[in-house]
């Protein structure tokens, strides 16, 4: 089997391990997500990048019927932070209240906000914005770099300071906690979490976002809001780091897309979509 890696950096820790896997009886062809589509199409591709030229190159290689994990279309969903509040709580999911603005500049001025609050680039990416203001002289220091910027805004929900990173791959779910970029002190280290260790229902609602988003290799970001799980952030492809039998689940999750045996979640939605139609 032929397994194509879209990425800038195979030699991720996450990839280079699922290669190592695949490699005495596969071929793994890192893809240069910048480059033409290859004139030989392989049976899978991993689509670890967001920029418009991975995009853009997924969306060709799907046409020409490989299979991409995930699809451009889902992880282009991701990177909208409107779109993803809007399909989230379309579906009942338990994400933050979200409000969109054209631009940062206007927000202190704004008398229906209400602090403290999380303001966030509407457009998912690197180095983006994501800061708490306690109140519009905090907004207005935001402005200061990032007065155009196309943001949305959520009401803080008071929690202990950790995030709950859920990553699925497939049907696995793998768990950790990170001292929050928001907590007082800033981002801290990452702790592994056995799913035991989860609130009951947790883990069920981490696979129920990969049916909603149509993902098949991501990651949930929740916070503990007074017992119940809210969900923060949903990320396409994310790293997954030091998580034992991920690069296992990840090197099975690719045989079986590229061998048919797995029909990933957004062709057999699309699938399912003909078949619904008139």
């Amino acid at each position: 089997m032929r397994v194509g890696l879209i990425t800038p950096e195979p030699g991720h820790p996450l990839l280079a391990a699922t290669t190592a896997l695949l490699a005495p009886e596969h071929v793994v062809e890192p893809v240069d997500p910048a480059s033409a589509p290859p004139a030989r199409v392989a049976d899978v591709y991993l689509l670890k990048s967001r920029t418009p030229h991975a995009l853009a190159l997924a969306r060709e290689l799907e046409l020409r019927g490989a299979a991409v994990l995930n699809s451009a279309s889902a992880t282009a969903l991701c990177q909208d932070r409107t779109a993803m509040a809007e399909l989230a709580d379309a579906a009942g999911l338990p994400f933050a209240a979200t409000r969109t603005f054209a631009a940062l500049a206007p927000l202190p001025d704004d008398p229906d906000l209400t602090y403290p609050l999380v303001v966030k680039s509407r457009h998912s990416r690197r180095h983006d914005l994501v800061a708490r203001a306690d109140d519009a002289a905090g907004l207005r220091a935001l402005a200061g770099e990032w007065a155009r910027e196309p943001v949305v805004v959520q009401e803080f929900t008071a929690n202990s300071g950790w995030d709950h990173k859920l990553w699925v791959i497939g049907d696995r779910v793998f768990a950790a906690l990170r001292r929050s970029e928001l907590a007082p002190d800033g981002r801290g280290p990452t702790r592994s979490l056995a799913l035991d260790g989860l609130p009951p229902g947790w883990a069920e609602l981490a696979l129920r976002v990969g049916e909603v988003f149509a993902l098949d290799v991501y990651g949930v970001d929740l916070i503990d809001a007074d017992g119940s799980p809210l969900i923060v952030d949903v990320n396409a492809f994310p790293g997954i780091r030091g998580q034992r039998g991920a690069p296992e689940a990840l090197a099975e999750l690719a045989l079986g897309a590229g061998g048919g045996r797995l029909i990933p979640r957004a062709r057999a939605r699309s699938a399912q979509e003909s078949c619904s139609t008139p």
